[in-house]
Order: C-alpha cells, then structure tokens, then sequence
C-alpha cells in the first residue's frame, strides 16, 4: 500500500512563499519548506522537482495573485495604487517577480536557474492594466501606456523597498504626484 500524501503542494508553495518574506530568496531551501509543512524534505521531491521549480512556483504564485488585486481595480491610478500595495505587502515577492535575481546572491535568478516564469503568467498579471491604460490612452496606445506606467510604479516602489527615498520629504505626497503626472501624461494628445 503506498504511503499517503501528508502535504499538498498548494501548502507547500504556500509555506515557500511565506520563508520568501521572512528570509528572502537565499532563506528559501528545500528544508525549510519541508519543516514548515511537517514533511522530511525528501517527501517534498513527490510534488516539487527541485528548488528552482519550487521558485518558478513562488513567482506564478505571486503573479496571481498580484492578477487578482488588479483585476479589482476600478481604473488605472487604482490599479497602479494596488500594485504599489502589493509590493509594500509581499516584498520578498515583488523583487522576484520584477527584478528576478536582485538580493538573491551568487548563483540565483534569471540566467543563474532559476527559470524564467512563462508568458501566460505575466500575461494574465499584465492583462488588466493594459486595459485600464487603453481607457485612458486609448486602444492603440494602450499597451506603451501601461508599460509606461508599470516602469515607473516598479521603479518607484523598488526604491521604496530598498530605502531609495533618503533627501527626506513626503514620499506618499511623491507618489500621489508622479501618479498623477504619469497617468495624465498617457492622455492622448490631439
């Protein structure tokens, strides 16, 4: 009789995803995966190949639900609001997911094995805010608008996680600013 599945690998993601945000991407091992669902970290191979798939896993995990936040979102400056919101939320997330590799050390992040999460992915994360750009730049811009505004919220908040904002100042005061200029300059002209 074969032995039962004493984890499920929604739980394992689950419990990768939360060491993701404790200890960053070098905290991420197999071991502690398999200590935080209660497995031995040899039963966690049942369902997960190996650390990179268990990464790639985290990252379309974060996708979805970085998708599901915006797909709430009731227009562009919403959205671009949630995604900010995503990133003060799940860091550990944001950086993987937007800047592969960045704190992840010698041998991690894309290039390095860890594989690149697949378009649909990105796509279903992308989908909303490329549709919310195309109510205000129109459907012929609406893709460049949306990448126009993803660079500068990514930009912005990246800065914001790694304490780029030091000359002082009202860094939402910063935020409500470019927010608005960047959305309002999406507008078509003529």
């Amino acid at each position: 009789m074969p032995t039962p599945d004493r984890t499920s690998l929604d739980a394992i993601v689950a419990a990768a995803r939360d060491i993701l945000e404790a200890d960053g991407l070098a905290g991420l091992t197999m071991q502690r995966v398999a200590l935080a669902v209660g497995v031995r970290a040899p039963s966690l191979y049942k369902r997960v190949r190996n650390r990179d798939e268990l990464i790639r896993l985290v990252a379309e995990s974060s996708f979805a639900e970085l998708a599901e936040r915006l797909d709430a979102a009731a227009d562009l400056a919403d959205g671009a609001t949630r995604f900010r919101a995503f990133g003060h939320e799940r860091p550990a997330a944001f950086r993987l997911i937007l800047a592969p590799g960045a704190g992840a050390g010698a041998g991690a992040g894309a290039g390095a094995g860890v594989p690149v999460v697949g378009d649909e992915h990105r796509a279903a994360a992308s989908a909303t805010v490329i549709r919310l750009a195309g109510q205000v730049a129109g459907e012929r811009h609406a893709l460049d608008a949306a990448r126009t505004l993803t660079a500068w919220a990514a930009g912005f908040v990246l800065m914001e996680l790694n304490g780029g904002f030091a000359l002082g100042g009202d860094v939402e005061a910063a935020w409500a600013f470019g927010l608005d200029a960047v959305v309002g300059s999406l507008t078509p002209r003529g």
